[in-house]
């Protein structure tokens, strides 16, 4: 049964209008896996936590298309090239080990795919973190989600602010960008701007179908 001050906070949560986050201080790890039983399913929201401070933010019909696209880009992506690619959407990494959870919009296992094979739960005390988690950062920046990431232990982030789609790869403990995505060699920063440009210039249909040729010259 969700405690009094829970449902004052989902209340809130609830309540909260597109593109706002709400900062939460004090908030243990009872509380923050109530609060994701109460609206951790809603689409339009993400919850993350960092030893206590719990953020949660709202996503627009926007965020969601350009998060949609890159899954697609992805998708396509793993057909044209044969490659094994595991989608898991905005799937719930959470550790309470280490105090850390965080919904990113959307994530994919590549390498460590064979691991995973058709586990459709997973936990990530067992399992390992996605091979790349992407952030859409068009009214809200993610950037204090990276340290949840690499405590998480999560190899390769895609952060796309509207302009520019910027790739971290984790060092050590903390990330640095990078040109190529290790995960998926043929990508580049570069590559996947283009194309998220792209998108809004000529309708997505189209866009994939230039992403299908290019993907085919390139296993030429």
């Amino acid at each position: 049964m969700m405690t009094p001050q829970t449902a004052n906070y989902t209340e809130l949560i609830e309540r909260l209008t597109p593109e706002v986050t709400l900062t939460l201080h004090g908030i243990s790890w009872a509380t923050y896996e109530e609060l994701l039983a109460a609206v951790g399913e809603a689409p339009a929201l993400r919850v993350s936590y960092n030893e206590g401070v719990l953020q949660a933010t709202t996503v627009a019909f926007e965020h969601e298309y350009f998060a949609a696209f890159l899954d697609r880009l992805v998708g396509l992506l793993s057909m044209v090239l044969r490659q094994k690619v595991l989608f898991f959407g905005r799937a719930t990494m959470k550790q309470q080990k280490k105090l850390k959870g965080a919904e990113p919009d959307a994530c994919f296992y590549v390498q460590s795919a064979a691991i995973i094979g058709n586990k459709f739960r997973l936990d990530l005390s067992v399992d390992p973190p996605p091979d790349i988690v992407v952030e859409i950062d068009l009214h809200h920046d993610s950037l204090s989600k990276l340290p949840i990431y690499a405590a998480l232990g999560v190899p390769e982030v895609w952060r796309y602010d509207g302009q520019e789609l910027t790739i971290y790869q984790l060092q050590t403990d903390q990330y640095a960008t990078v040109q190529m995505s290790r995960a998926l060699p043929v990508l580049t920063s570069q590559v996947l701007t283009d194309f998220l440009a792209r998108s809004q210039q000529e309708d997505q249909y189209e866009t994939l179908l230039a992403f299908e040729t290019w993907l085919r010259a390139q296993s030429q």
